[in-house]
């Protein structure tokens, strides 16, 4: 047995997303009933390099499966300009729990793509009204291609309401999805009027005001304190759910409103995981607005590389080679 080498491409080349939604959703289930293991996200700090190091380790048990992975995550602001290289790049590796063995190593961009669209079709499942036909994005770069291709996979979407100040980016999703929805152009008014909407942006000043009244909006830009897309009035109004109490009040979308005292725990309706354990309710015949506020778990890595890993080594995706040296 070898340690299986995947790339960017062959991340994604075999990967089937529903069976990543699936495998997040019993992550967040695992996660609400106390069987995962996820140490705090711990940092490297490099001013003298304008960047940063973050490793985000875990472990989930389920009834069908375990898997134990760490992402090792930079962010280095100038290497675009000055290197040639992405701001972000991301390793992971993915291990055997019963041995420790490495199975697999790797790209972990395509793979934050990945769950992080997981995420919201698994908010959409238990948070959109059951007859949700229109998408709203608020953004058009590289995760509202994940938002769109994870949610349609939860409720049938038909119309797509996409929003974006470039020209050029909004063009090109156009053109990637007209074919299979139908896709529209709008400000974010009309985006966030949409049965879903999913916002992807760094914002740190609110660009929804407003939502339609039985819409369910998936907060996905907000990663970071200060960053802030939601205005303060939708989230007091709405039936709030977060992915994590203490990272969400950190650098969540509700960490600014947090803060600030205009929000508390009693305007939390509960975690996601307490919603898919069935701890807590979704969505209820008398809910108008919903919110999820995603800031990203590592369980949610661990639980789409275990999904990547077996589809990858079912399609002889990827490369092996001897990196432990067995006997």
């Amino acid at each position: 047995m070898g340690t299986v080498i995947l790339d960017a491409d062959a991340v994604t080349e075999s990967t089937q997303i529903t069976e990543v939604i699936d495998a997040v959703e019993g992550a967040f289930g695992a996660y609400a009933r106390g069987d995962v293991q996820m140490p705090a996200k711990s940092y490297v700090d490099l001013p003298q390099y304008n960047g940063d190091f973050r490793s985000m380790p875990a472990y989930i048990e389920t009834d069908d499966w375990d898997a134990a992975a760490v992402k090792w995550v930079n962010v280095h602001p100038d290497n675009p300009d000055e290197e040639g290289l992405p701001t972000v790049m991301g390793t992971l590796i993915y291990s055997d729990p019963e041995t420790g063995f490495p199975l697999a190593v790797m790209d972990a961009t395509d793979l934050t793509r990945l769950r992080t669209g997981a995420a919201a079709a698994v908010a959409t499942r238990h948070l959109a009204r059951e007859d949700a036909a229109s998408l709203g994005l608020v953004g058009a770069g590289v995760q509202a291609h994940s938002q769109l291709e994870a949610i349609s996979r939860a409720r049938d979407i038909e119309t797509v309401v996409i929003s974006d100040l470039d020209d050029e980016v909004r063009a090109a999703f156009i053109e990637e999805y007209g074919d299979e929805f139908d896709v529209q152009e709008g400000d974010v008014a009309e985006a966030a009027a949409c049965d879903v909407v999913s916002t992807t942006t760094p914002v740190r000043d609110p660009i929804v005001e407003a939502v339609g009244d039985e819409t369910h909006v998936n907060a996905m830009g907000a990663d970071a304190e200060g960053k802030h897309e939601i205005a303060d009035e939708v989230l007091q109004e709405a039936k709030l759910v977060i992915d994590d109490h203490e990272q969400c009040t950190h650098s969540g979308e509700i960490n600014v409103p947090w803060s600030e005292g205009v929000l508390d725990d009693d305007d939390i309706h509960g975690e996601i995981g307490d919603v898919v354990a069935g701890k807590i309710d979704g969505r209820t015949a008398d809910d108008g607005v919903t919110v999820f506020d995603s800031t990203g778990l590592a369980i949610q890595d661990v639980a789409a590389a275990h999904v990547v890993y077996h589809d990858a080594v079912a399609g002889d995706a990827g490369a092996e080679f001897d990196m432990v040296g067995q006997e």
